[in-house]
Formats: structure tokens, C-alpha cells, sequence
């Protein structure tokens, strides 16, 4: 048998193909054209096969990578989406927004100087060809059980949590205030990242499957116009996992911080967005969140911050600068999206702090002090400290905080005071099972664990779903055994 593997020594790493900056900026397109399926099978070849796959060590889903990167080499892509889906609910979208920099490629053991493999454009490629192919086929359980379960959020911790009851015949509600699911991979991640067409392909393959949506609905402390309690939801359904994400951006103070033209990112990110879906909105209204003519600077170094930046691109900014208080080096987001965005045309501000805010009912200007990195903390990462007399001003029209998210008080807005919840706001569940202090009741994600990756909520969905099907079993046979 011919060997399809370890070509990397002959092979050169290689990226699907990057549509040029002065065209992307343009448009909110996926930057990154589709592999060939040669492109794809000479890129899978590449794979070392090693004996300790470190790329699937890092992955949090465990996702057998080795074996279908061989697979895909061999060109057996049906077999690989098999086995590729078989860990991962959504191959096709963790292939386009996970940090691969940081998970499975960057850990392949393939040295510097060959580079690692392109794991996520092949594991893209392998679901896409997939869904064109028909291979994609609706989760048709066995057996249909009568247990009801209630998932409330339709992110991609809940919504792998409803593939994995549908899976094991659950009949599966999954509850939503806003009127797509997807939650931040609908409303946060912008096109040019992931097209929405691919989420609202999910939407169709999910009811498909049988998963019923109540979308528009807004779980709150009483049932009203577009609302229920969380009450009698609970009263609906046999369980219930709280699958929500964090939502509640954080802030930033100092003097000038109320000004007008001072906005919140997921804020702009979401009118983005729907405007980008053709959703209809007042120009005085979607005015305000727009950076066409402004000169922008955006303030943080996460993945959120570069979702931003390159939105201010897009919509024609005059300028846009992003402010962040430690170095390339110590950038929580992807090197690869700094990357990306440098060559839209976003200058970074390195080391560098906003002091205040300037401007006379509306912002004109940041004034930032310089930073520099001082002693690691208990957490390993390096401190910073503001350098004397060091102040500058950069222009600003618009500011937009990317400073992260914190979970909204959901045992306030809810009416559940015996919900709890740790130090940080998240809610308070064992970890093995899942369960919150209240019975019959779950949660998973970022809810949980405080914000994170998209991967990490689907790995969550999972395991609370794994766990939650173990809990009604187990009450079941309790039933049953007092019945007797």
C-alpha cells in the first residue's frame, strides 16, 4: 500500500488560499478561500502519526485527529467526517473560529522550520464536503422517550447538549431571547470569521433532528408577553440545563467614561451583525455603532477586541488603533488574528492604558498613559505598571471597550435566591454532575466556567448532557423500584 503520511519533510505547510486585504476589507466574507479536495488530502498528509498525538491532548474535545487527518489523506472523507463528528458537534465551525494557534496546532510535534499541520482548514473542509455531499443526515433516535428536557441558551454549549439528548431520544426544548440561535457565534463573531450561513445550517439540521426552539423568549422572574419564568419552565420539563454564556460586558471607568461615542463591544459587534443578517434599523439609531469616518480605538487584547477592529475596517473607519495594556507576547486573543487584522490595516498600541476620556458631551480623544510589565503574578502572567509622566492622547470618535464579559445575575433576574452562584458571579454546579443547588436543574459552559472558547462550551454541552441522561436513568429506576 502506498504510505499518504509523514510529507511533511517534502511537503511545505500551507494555508488555504487568503483573499488580499484591500478586497476583504470590502466585505464581510470568510478572509479564507475553501481547500481543494487535493489541496486538503496533500495538506492531511502531512500528519506525523505519532505515537502521543499531542494536537488531540490539547483539544478539549479529545478529538481523534491523527486518524481522521489520515482518513482525509487517503481521500475516505466520508469516513473522516464519521469520525471527526463523532467528538465534535460542530467540526465545521471550530474549524473556522478556534485559536488552533494555541490547541492542536500549536502543540503538533512536527518541529519549527516544517510547521505544524493545518489541522482546523482540514477539519473545515471535511464537514463542509460533508453537507454538500449528503452526508449530513438528521439524528434519528431509536427509540423516542417522553422525558422532556429544557435547555436555556442557544449557544454552542446548549445546542450540543440537545444533539446529545436527541441522540438518546430525549424530546429537547431549548429556549432563547434572542431570534436566531446561536447565540455569540450568530451576534458576536462577525462574517468575515464565520458566515452566518453555516450557523443557520445547523438551525435546520437541529429541527431536522427533531429539536423543537422557542426563540424570542426571554426567561425572567414572571410569565408575561415574550417571557416565562423560570419557574414554569422548570415546571415543564423533567430537567433543565442553563446554558446562557456570560453576556454581561465589562466596564470601564475614569473621568470622561459617559461620553457619547463610548460603547460597549458586544453592543457593536450585534448591530453589526444583524445589519450584516438585513435586519432593518432607524439610521439614527444604527448610526451611533457605526465607524464609517471615525477615527476608532478599541480598547483590549482579546479575540473580542480583534472582532472589533476588523469591523471598524469594514465599515470605513478613517482610523482605527487598538489600545491594549501588555504586549504582542501576552495578547490573550490569536496571534493569527493579529495578524489578519494588520494586514486590514489596524494599528496596535502596545503597552499602553486608557487614563481618561476627552471630549465635550461626545468623545474626541483617549488620553492613555504608557505601561510597562512587571513581576509574573500568582497566575504566572507578568503585572503591569504605568510609566511616570508618560501620557499621550490618541484621537477618537469612537471608543468601543472589548474588556470581556461577566455572567449576568441570573438568580436576581430569575426570582431563584436558593440558585447559587461562586465569587465570580458564575453558577455554582458540582462538577461531576453538573447539577446547580437546585435539583433537577444543570448547567454548562460559560455560565460555569466564566468566558471562554466556543470549543470549551461544546465539550461542556457534552458532558452535562452525558451526566444529566445518567441522573434521569438513575431516578427512573428509583421510580420504578417504588412503584414495585
Amino acid at each position: 500500500m502506498v504510505e499518504h503520511m509523514l510529507k511533511f519533510v517534502s511537503v511545505p505547510q500551507s494555508q488555504p488560499d487568503k483573499r488580499p486585504a484591500a478586497e476583504r476589507n470590502g466585505d464581510f466574507d470568510e478572509i479564507y478561500r475553501a481547500f481543494a479536495v487535493e489541496k486538503a488530502e496533500q495538506q492531511a498528509s502531512r500528519c506525523s502519526q505519532c505515537g502521543v498525538p499531542f494536537c488531540s491532548v490539547h483539544c478539549p474535545l479529545g478529538n481523534n485527529i491523527p486518524d481522521w487527518l489520515k482518513m482525509t489523506a487517503e481521500g475516505r472523507l466520508e469516513e473522516a467526517y464519521a469520525l471527526s463528528s463523532a467528538t465534535n458537534n460542530f467540526p465545521e465551525i471550530c474549524g473556522r473560529i478556534c485559536p488552533q494557534d494555541r490547541l492542536c496546532e500549536g502543540n503538533c510535534v512536527i518541529e519549527k522550520g516544517f510547521e505544524s499541520v493545518t489541522i482546523g482548514a482540514v477539519e473545515r473542509f471535511i464537514t463542509d464536503t460533508a453537507f454538500a455531499k449528503g452526508w449530513v443526515e438528521p439524528i434519528r433516535p431509536p427509540v423516542e422517550r417522553e422525558t422532556s428536557i429544557g435547555i436555556v441558551g442557544a449557544g454552542p454549549g446548549g445546542l450540543a447538549a440537545a444533539m446529545q439528548f436527541r441522540q438518546q431520544g430525549y424530546q429537547v426544548h431549548v429556549y432563547d431571547r434572542y431570534d436566531r440561535i446561536g447565540g455569540l457565534m450568530i451576534y458576536g463573531i462577525p462574517g468575515f470569521k464565520l458566515e452566518k450561513d453555516i450557523v443557520a445550517r445547523r438551525h435546520l439540521y437541529l429541527e431536522e433532528s427533531g429539536v423543537r426552539f422557542h426563540l424570542g423568549v426571554d426567561i425572567t422572574d414572571g410569565d408575561g408577553d415574550g417571557t416565562l419564568s423560570f419557574a414554569t419552565l422548570r415546571a415543564r420539563h423533567d430537567a433543565v440545563l442553563i446554558a446562557t454564556g456570560v453576556y454581561k460586558s465589562r466596564d470601564i471607568g475614569g473621568p470622561g467614561a459617559g461620553l457619547g461615542g463610548i460603547v460597549k463591544a458586544l453592543d457593536y459587534l450585534t448591530m453589526s451583525n444583524r445589519l450584516s443578517l438585513g435586519d432593518a434599523f432607524a439610521p439614527d439609531e444604527s448610526a451611533a455603532l457605526n465607524a464609517a469616518g471615525k477615527s476608532v480605538v478599541v480598547i483590549g487584547g482579546g479575540d473580542t477586541a480583534m472582532d472589533c477592529v476588523r469591523t471598524a475596517i469594514r465599515q470605513g473607519a478613517k482610523s482605527v488603533k487598538c489600545l491594549y495594556r501588555r504586549d504582542r507576547a501576552n495578547m490573550p486573543g490569536s496571534i493569527r488574528e493579529v495578524k489578519n487584522a494588520e494586514e486590514e490595516g489596524v494599528s496596535f498600541v502596545w503597552l499602553a492604558a486608557p487614563e481618561a476620556f476627552l471630549g465635550d458631551g461626545s468623545v474626541n480623544g483617549v488620553r492613555a498613559v504608557r505601561m510597562k510589565l512587571g513581576m509574573p503574578d500568582a497566575s504566572g502572567r507578568q503585572s503591569v505598571e504605568p510609566v511616570e509622566d508618560s501620557a499621550f492622547v490618541l484621537e477618537a470618535d469612537l471608543v468601543i471597550k472589548a474588556l470581556g464579559f461577566d455572567p449576568e445575575p441570573l438568580p436576581t433576574l430569575w426570582g431563584q435566591p436558593d440558585l447559587a452562584v461562586s465569587r465570580w458571579g458564575t453558577l455554582r454546579v458540582d462538577h461531576e454532575s453538573f447539577m446547580t443547588s437546585l435539583p433537577g436543574v444543570f448547567a454548562a459552559g460559560d455560565i460555569v466556567r466564566g468566558a471562554s472558547l466556543v470549543v470549551w462550551a461544546i465539550r461542556d454541552g457534552r458532558d452535562a448532557a452525558a451526566q444529566m441522561h445518567r441522573w434521569l436513568e438513575n431516578r427512573a429506576a428509583q421510580c420504578a423500584q417504588a412503584a414495585e
